[in-house]
């Protein structure tokens, strides 16, 4: 399995609590439109249409962001933006593992939520 399974059952948690919480419901859009898909050699998790975060092979996370809040969030040691195919990106960050207490986790799967939320529909 290309993705830590883990790590993807604590997603699925943190979206779970989010769902009966109240935090993803229908006005947003949200509700029966989480859905798992494979990507980037993890395990990607859609809401409302977009990706919010992807668990990594190395219990590692990909946190969609706002842009705005990119260089704030790079100053913790533990987070980097994201590179793929020699291309920063301005709205992913990565996180690494040391970092994801379970607190942590479901920080970071609500800030990749409010994000999927408001990227522009294509």
């Amino acid at each position: 399995m290309p993705y830590d399974p883990v790590l993807a059952d604590r997603i699925r948690m943190v979206l779970a609590e989010e769902l009966l919480g109240g935090e993803l419901d229908d006005d947003q859009g949200d509700l029966g439109l989480v859905e798992e898909k494979r990507m980037f050699g993890g395990l990607g998790f859609m809401v409302a249409g977009h990706l919010a975060v992807c668990a990594g092979s190395k219990a590692d996370l990909m946190v969609r962001v706002d842009p705005a809040d990119l260089p704030a969030l790079c100053e913790d040691a533990h987070v980097e933006p994201m590179a793929m195919a020699g291309r920063t990106s301005k709205s992913w960050v990565h996180v690494a593992p040391d970092a994801l207490t379970d607190e942590a986790l479901s920080a970071w799967v609500t800030r990749g939520v409010a994000a999927a939320r408001v990227a522009p529909r294509r």
